[in-house]
């Protein structure tokens, strides 16, 4: 009854405490996520750090080259050539860290020393200084200047995307252009990609015409599948054709006031006269270009224009040209701009040939298809602002010139466009690249999440768990570490380090999914499991570490006794070697680059001991040493470990069952516990326990638990007093 009673009780305790952990896991599932979307809106504070100077630029661009005069407002050099009696600007230089500041793995920025010509192509692009770890003393520098290489002669006008190099035998003339990655560094190259593309953007809209629109990624898109046969009047009615009539008194009432008041007598006599009437239509929408053009017409338009480029048609009546006499075909008009949320985009003339069906009122009014280039970003789901501009003078020797703009909107129905799915450009890539190993990191996290809840039952028969750790950890060093490149490093800690002191942005973590998802997952164990979760299960070098034992293990290897004294001592290293990278990198990234390699994890899991020697030689030691010190570099020197042990401490459960014998007078977890995290006490010390759970296995075996043995061997000489009783009475009657 006392055995039967003691089980009841630690069962139902377990079972009370797996409630509240499931109670838990709920919140602070909820509590991470706010905080990665609060961390997610941190906004970046770009730095102009450049380093080049002049003299370092007449070195890069030298004659006949002419490096001119930096720009005031932006971090910009133009590049000029001798052209005859002239030297036109052929290309613009700048850094890619002061416009695009954008961090890599190691929290620091790459900085690119870019030109591009005025016609939006890449002349040259450099690396002047990176510090990702896996190009440092790891691939080394030669795979990412390769890759770099392929951006010369592309354009800004086409969608440039890491994959297969499917358009290298047309990449000049081609709107998507494909350029080969890099292996094992597929989200440092992203950044790297990502950090080009916004700089140069920022160049190309302030200096060659590409307006201050949106990416053109992050844009809704004309939907070519949508068409429907309609006249003038049915596609004004459906809003696919916007009007708008300027009156005489409306021009009259926008020159009151100023030099320009009165000067045209008639617009002054007849007020209510139309000035102009204007028309406005997405040409190349199908409900609108389909209709209007022949299909010859409109099979030329198209050829006319690149992917995501728009042709907008404009019509205009009346006593006044929207175009003037001195409008030159193909080019930009003096008398329209158009602006989308405040910022401008260039309209051009398409130089568009083509007979064009309007109703018999317009049939004598003037018209032309003016293209907006795809990398202006202009956005069909938002409305278009056109100002058309008058301007009177008065006086004949200096006259005195006033304009006035006469604004007018429109707006795409909403059915003829798709609102924008994807950027390709940034992290979102990465993730829709990588869904099938983001899907199966789950189910793995999520069977871990299950035996942790279930430790009881796993642990109850010793060949289940010895086949199950086997087999997780398997999973653990092949598809986490070498397939998914998904260890977690002390590289990720400095990295928020150094951008949090810069103030830059923490989205830059978003390009490795499986980072992401790992310490997402992590973070929540911290407050349910502790430490260990991490450390014992999904740490790939962790891991390896203890294969090697495993393999090593019928060679009967002598294992090096350390006392407790000295295990204790010696686990205070990793926390010293925590603060000595924390600190160092609050202040110098040279010195931090060196001292993270500390950590093996580059050269034995990402690079897969493809290294120099002196690398190779530490991760190899170190696994070395676990065959004799049971995985002494994670006990012992690990600083990613040490800051897992501290955020460990956030475990709100004690959720390995103990009894009242466990330390007094048993000892035999604690002489069994490899890793020396159960004192004299009986105890678990979590922070430094890597829940191999063989402590419970020991728990529940009736073979080798001490003081379950002792209440098996009492139960067994009780007297069975019942049965006793029962012989008495039916023994034989003496005669």
């Amino acid at each position: 009854m006392q055995l039967l009673s003691l089980g009841t009780s630690w069962r139902g305790r377990v079972a009370a405490r797996a409630g509240l952990m499931r109670t838990a896991c709920s919140w602070w599932m909820a509590l991470v996520a706010v905080l990665l979307g609060w961390a997610g809106l941190l906004c970046a504070t770009p730095a102009h750090a450049g380093v080049m100077n002049r003299e370092l630029m007449e070195k890069a661009f030298p004659s006949p080259l002419i490096v001119g005069e930096k720009d005031r407002d932006l971090p910009v050099w133009p590049i000029l050539k001798q052209d005859a009696t002239s030297t036109p600007v052929i290309a613009y230089v700048f850094e890619s860290i002061d416009l695009a500041p954008i961090p890599g793995f190691s929290g620091t920025p790459y900085n690119l020393l870019v030109a591009i010509t005025t016609k939006g192509e890449f002349m040259d692009v450099r690396v002047l200084s990176q510090h990702e770890p896996v190009f440092l003393d790891g691939l080394g520098e030669g795979p990412m200047h390769r890759f770099v290489d392929q951006y010369k002669g592309l354009s800004l006008k086409q969608n440039i995307k890491i994959g297969s190099n499917l358009n290298s035998g047309g990449k000049a003339g081609s709107a998507n252009v494909y350029i080969d990655g890099v292996a094992k560094a597929t989200a440092s190259v992203r950044i790297l990609n990502q950090s080009l593309l916004a700089a140069s953007l920022k160049v190309a809209r302030a200096k060659m015409g590409y307006a201050e629109g949106r990416d053109p990624d992050l844009v809704a898109h004309l939907r070519p599948d949508v068409f429907e046969s309609m006249g003038w009047d049915e596609m004004v009615k459906a809003g696919l054709i916007t009007r708008k009539t300027f009156r005489n008194r409306d021009v009259e009432a926008a020159f009151k006031g100023t030099v320009g008041e009165g000067l045209d007598e008639q617009g002054t006599r007849r007020g209510d006269d139309s000035f102009v009437d204007v028309y406005f239509a997405y040409l190349n929408v199908p409900s609108v270009g389909r209709n209007l053009l022949t299909p010859a017409g409109w099979k030329f338009m198209q050829s006319r224009l690149e992917e995501g480029d728009h042709a907008l048609l404009l019509v205009a009546s009346g006593r006044y040209s929207m175009l003037g006499e001195d409008f030159v075909r193909g080019a930009v008009p003096d008398r329209l701009t158009l602006q989308q949320q405040n910022l401008p985009l260039e309209i051009r003339d398409l130089d568009l040939d083509v007979d064009l069906k309007l109703p018999p009122s317009l049939r004598s009014a003037e018209w032309r298809a003016f293209r907006v280039i795809a990398p202006a970003g202009l956005d069909p789901a938002q409305a278009l602002n056109f100002n058309l501009h008058v301007t009177r003078s008065k006086g004949q020797i200096y006259p005195e010139r006033v304009t006035r703009a006469l604004g007018f909107d429109a707006q795409l129905p909403a059915k003829y466009f798709e609102a924008a799915s994807s950027n390709d450009k940034t992290w979102r890539t990465s993730w829709r690249t990588r869904v099938g190993e983001v899907a199966l990191l789950a189910i793995g996290l999520g069977v871990l999440a299950w035996a942790l809840r279930n430790q009881l039952w796993l642990s109850q028969n010793p060949r289940r768990l010895a086949f199950f750790r086997t087999g997780y950890l398997l999973f653990t060093v092949a598809f986490i570490g070498w397939y998914a490149q998904g260890q977690l490093s002390i590289v990720n800690i400095t990295a928020l380090v150094q951008a949090v002191m810069a103030g830059r942005n923490l989205d830059f973590f978003l390009y490795d999914p499986m980072t992401v998802s790992l310490w997402a997952f992590v973070a929540i164990t911290f407050f349910v499991w502790g430490r260990g979760t991490f450390c014992g299960w999904l740490c790939p070098f962790g891991a390896l570490q203890e294969l090697v034992s495993k393999v090593v293990k019928p060679l009967r290897l002598p294992q090096w006794r350390i006392s407790e004294r000295a295990d204790a001592q010696l686990k205070k290293i990793k926390y010293a070697v925590l603060a000595a990278i924390v600190v160092t990198a609050c202040v110098s990234v040279p010195w931090t680059d060196r001292l993270v390699e500390v950590e093996p994890f580059k050269t034995s899991i990402t690079l897969v001991f493809a290294r120099d020697w002196p690398f190779v030689a530490w991760a190899g030691g170190l696994l070395a040493l676990s065959a004799f010190v049971y995985k002494g570099y994670c006990r012992y020197l690990c600083p990613l470990g040490a800051g897992m042990a501290i955020f460990g401490r956030l475990r709100r459960f004690d959720w390995i069952a103990r009894r009242t014998e466990c330390g007094t007078p048993c000892q035999r977890c604690r002489n069994d516990c490899a890793y020396k995290a159960i004192p004299k006490s009986g105890d678990i010390n979590y922070n430094e326990c890597f829940q191999c759970l063989d402590c419970v296995a020991i728990f529940q075996s009736e073979q080798l638990c001490v003081p379950l043995i002792a209440m098996n061997r009492k139960a067994a000489r009780q007297i069975p007093i019942a049965a006793a009783v029962e012989k008495e009475t039916v023994a034989p009657v003496q005669g």
